[in-house]
Formats: C-alpha cells, sequence, structure tokens
C-alpha cells in the first residue's frame, strides 16, 4: 500500500517524504526505487499546517483552525528517512546502498510482515528474541548471542528505564541455553532472579593472592599515606603470604618494620595500618578469607552465576573484579591452548565453554581518566577476549563517566532513554552505526524501549523490551505504601501491648 512519496532532494543513504499520515520514529518503509525495493527507517517526522504557521494570537488561531479543519489538503506530514539498503540483499544478511538515490515521485510502502520477519525474526538457535519492533509491533525482535560473547556489549540508559530488565532478560535466555554467565552484582538486584539455573556467590578476596599495593587498596590505605603504603609493602614478605596464621604474621611484621630504632617516625603509621588491618579483618572476615585458594572455583558452567559485591567498598569490589576478570581471562588462554593440537598445555583450566561476563555500574569500575585494577583486566579482555571465549557486557547510566577506549571497543549497544547531552556524544563517538537524528530521539522513549545497534542484530532498530516476570528487578522503591504498612504494624503493636498490660492489671 502506498503511504507516500520522496520530495525534494534525495542521497543514496537519505531521503525526504511526503506522507498521507504522519509516520512514526523507528518504523520501516519500503521505498520502491528503480533499482529494487529499499528498506527505509524513518529518523524523523514532522506535521505541519498552512493556515496554522505563523499566528499571531489567540483569536487568529481560533479563525485559522476552523479554516484548517475543512480544509483536508492543509496538513503535511514530513519525514526524513535513512536508507538501509535493497531490501532483498537485507534478507540475505547483506546490506548494500544504492549508487543512485531514489528519484523525486518514488512510492513508499507500507513494510509487510514478510518484508521484515526474515530480517528481524531469523529462525537459527543463535537468535534470542527480546521483545518487538516497537513501530512495527507485530514483529519479533531478536538479538544474536554469538556476536555479544565475542564482540561485547554495553547496555546504556537512565536509572529506571529498564537497564537491570533487560539484563535479567538476557540471563534467562542464557540460562535456557545452558550457558555460562557471570554476573557481578553491585547492589544485590540479580540475587532473587526467577531463573532455574542461578548459582549467588557472595565474592571473596584471598589477600594472601594480592600484591602488597592491592592489599593497600583492600585494607583502604589511602593512596597518599606514603609511609603506611611502605610499611606495609616491607611487612608483606613471601613468609607472610604462606603463613598460616596470616593475619596475625602479617600485624607482627607491621609492628617490626615500625619499630626500627632507626625510623622512630615510622611507629605511629604502623600502629595506624595494624588499625587498618585489624579493622578489615573483623569488618570484612566474610570477604577477606585467607584461606579460600580458588575463589573461581565457586563459578559454574553452564549456570548464571551472579557474584554479589554489595557487601564491598567500592574499593574492595575494585580489587575483588579485577581479580575475578583477570582469572577468568587467564583460564580461557589456558583452556584455547589446551583445544590447540599443536600445542598440549599442562596447566589446569576450569571452563570448557564460552562465559559472558557483565558488570554492573560500569562507570565506578572503568571510569574514564582514572586507572583502577578493574578498568585494567576489562580492557584486556574488551582487546583479547574474542578469541577466548570471553565476551564483555557493560552497564551504567553515566555513558559520560565510562572509559572511552573499552566502550568504543564493545560491538553491540543497547541505548534507552538518555538526556544528558554529554552522555549522548559520548555514545554517538562509540557508535558509528547510530545517526545524529536517531540520538536526538533518546529523550523521548520510554521505560523499556531501546535503540539497539552493533553486530547483534541485522539492521538498526528501535525495540520494545519485554518484562520478565517475577521480582521487580531495580525498580523504584514505594515509599508511600511502606511508610503506611510500618504506621499499621506499630499501631497493631502498640493496640497488643496496651491489651496485655490490662490484662495484666486485671489479673492483679
Amino acid at each position: 500500500m502506498t503511504i507516500g512519496f520522496v520530495v525534494g532532494e534525495s542521497k543514496p543513504t537519505m531521503i525526504s517524504a511526503q506522507t498521507a499520515r504522519s509516520l512514526s520514529v523507528g518504523e520501516y518503509v519500503v521505498i520502491d526505487s528503480d533499482g529494487g525495493k529499499l528498506l527505509g527507517l524513518v529518523e524523523r517526522s514532522f506535521v505541519s499546517s498552512a493556515a496554522l504557521t505563523g499566528v499571531h494570537n489567540f483569536e487568529e488561531t481560533v479563525e485559522s483552525k476552523e479554516i484548517a479543519d475543512m480544509n483536508s489538503r492543509d496538513k503535511s506530514f514530513t519525514s526524513k528517512i535513512g536508507i538501509l539498503g535493497y531490501l532483498e540483499q537485507l534478507q540475505k544478511g547483506k546490506a548494500m546502498i544504492p549508487a543512485v538515490p531514489p528519484l523525486p515521485g518514488t512510492s513508499i510502502l507500507e513494510a509487510t510482515k514478510q518484508d521484515l520477519d526474515v530480517i528481524f525474526d531469523p529462525d537459527q538457535p543463535e537468535w534470542i528474541k527480546i521483545g518487538s519492533l516497537l513501530r512495527n509491533t507485530s514483529i519479533n525482535a531478536k538479538i544474536n548471542l554469538n556476536k555479544i560473547v565475542s564482540r561485547h556489549l554495553a547496555i546504556l540508559a537512565m536509572t529506571g528505564m529498564g537497564k537491570s530488565n533487560f539484563v535479567s532478560l538476557i540471563a534467562k535466555q542464557i540460562s535456557k541455553l545452558d550457558g555460562t554467565l557471570v554476573l557481578f552484582d553491585y547492589h544485590n538486584d540479580y540475587a532473587d532472579m526467577a531463573i532455574p539455573k542461578i548459582n549467588v556467590i557472595d565474592a571473596k578476596i584471598n589477600p594472601r593472592l594480592l600484591d602488597a599495593s592491592t592489599l593497600a587498596d583492600v585494607l583502604e590505605i589511602r593512596e597518599n599515606a606514603d609511609v603506611q603504603q611502605r610499611i606495609l609493602r616491607l611487612a608483606f614478605t613471601p613468609e607472610v603470604k604462606e603463613a598460616k596464621q596470616f593475619w596475625d604474621i602479617l600485624d607482627e611484621n607491621v609492628a617490626l618494620v615500625g619499630a626500627n630504632p632507626e625510623r622512630k617516625e615510622d611507629r605511629h603509621s604502623a600502629d595506624r595500618v595494624r588499625d587498618k588491618i585489624d579493622d578489615a579483618r573483623h569488618r570484612f572476615a566474610d570477604i577477606l578469607d585467607p584461606d579460600v585458594m580458588d575463589p573461581i572455583g565457586l563459578i559454574k558452567e553452564g549456570r548464571v552465576n551472579v557474584l554479589n559485591i554489595s557487601e564491598l567498598s567500592e574499593k574492595q569490589a575494585n580489587v575483588a573484579l579485577a581479580y575475578y576478570l583477570q582469572e577468568l581471562l587467564n583460564d580461557k588462554k589456558i583452556a584455547t591452548l589446551a583445544k590447540n593440537a599443536k600445542t598440549k598445555s599442562k596447566k589446569r583450566h576450569r571452563f570448557e565453554s564460552p562465559i559472558f561476563v557483565i558488570i554492573e555500574e560500569a562507570h565506578v569500575f572503568i571510569p574514564k581518566g582514572e586507572d583502577t585494577h578493574a578498568k585494567y583486566w576489562a580492557s584486556k579482555i574488551a582487546r583479547e577476549g574474542r578469541k577466548f571465549g570471553l565476551g564483555l557486557g557493560i552497564v551504567s547510566q553515566r555513558p559520560r563517566s565510562i572509559d572511552s577506549n573499552i566502550l568504543s571497543q564493545m560491538g553491540s549497544l543497547a541505548i534507552m532513554k538518555i538526556v544528558q547531552e554529554d552522555d549522548q556524544q559520548q555514545i554517538s563517538s562509540a557508535a558509528e552505526s547510530i545517526s545524529k537524528d536517531l540520538i536526538s530521539q533518546l529523550t523521548s522513549l520510554n521505560v523499556g524501549d531501546a535503540v539497539l545497534v552493533g553486530q547483534w542484530v541485522n539492521l538498526p532498530s528501535i525495540v520494545h523490551i519485554e518484562e520478565v516476570k517475577g521480582r521487580a528487578i531495580g525498580s523504584d522503591q514505594n515509599a508511600v505504601g511502606e511508610w503506611a504498612l510500618n504506621h499499621k504494624l506499630e499501631k497493631v503493636a502498640k493496640e497488643s501491648t496496651q491489651e496485655l498490660i490490662q490484662k495484666d492489671l486485671l489479673m492483679k
């Protein structure tokens, strides 16, 4: 069915159109050009009225509206449509932009289900359903899981726009396929996911396995506390790392270093380090465990592994995350060597199949302009993980604060509502396949809507992501409801207490 025509100046990648109705941004249309049918994506849409243009006051507007209502030709529906390629080639997985732009007067047709199904709803096992196209709602929206494991993924959105739901949906789909997912849960949002194959782990750090500077971070010794840093470095000897009573021997060594008669000024700093050790070993006894020799061994293959790091301070979480990322990358390297017929690796490895790692609150661990342990290893995985079957997913509500080098290596992006202009600029620089017009639409997306670009989709698309059934993950708190419930419980408790007092008085 013809819904419009190409008008004005057209380009091989963009046309202007006049249409019979207002087209929605994100809607797909077919351009019936002489060289073959082209698929287009509506990137901008305008409605104008000849009668209501240039009015200067209310009375004039009322009169002009009456004229506009009587004139069927008053309204003008204009669209800017990006050309994605020849439809037939796109259905075969190839994007071919026309060398010659469509001629003005070329018909624009509604895209049918038959036109779009092959592109957006492929029938292969690596393609999983995550929702439907936002404007062409009868078409399923699928993503290619193979591509996010091999080419990495970023999920970016403001708080409350559906990031956690999308992560949960991906986890659920990976679980159905017996895949291995490691999800670093910074706010304890995912432990209650209704997934059969879920393995919730409390993150642990073995202080024996750290170097002195990293241990200083775990003990929360400030970077500019040079004397304390030096004392810990001198005290943290190979003998301490092997000692059965790790904390006691480390404490004794710190005391010995501080008792050096040639550096009497060190005594006070040594006492401060000992206080830090005492505080850490007791306050974080469940996290800092010198007897857990293989924290990675708690991760189970073929499961959704939720690694709870919510009890750790920011520095400790950074150290823990770096340790797990390092060990996972090293393990996958060993596993790859073991599969190589020419190189027989004698080292033990834990995981045979690919692993996908998701980092929540990524701006905390891979920040722009700051070096962290986790950032170093995340960067290595972003560069090298593809070769060893280790994929990286980063999730954040602050794209502007994420290291741009790592973000640019994310081969696929899901972008939800983003308002801040500097966030939009960061996304634009990281994703060449998303146009400025689509970027400008990010402010108008609703909860659960997302722009998908990159290698995990055949074409850029605006989709609505289905809601995961079960617990509302990452949802806003119902403060009013909880206050009312708390008040009701207090009232019941007070009345019960008064009844008990009255009964006690009567018995006396």
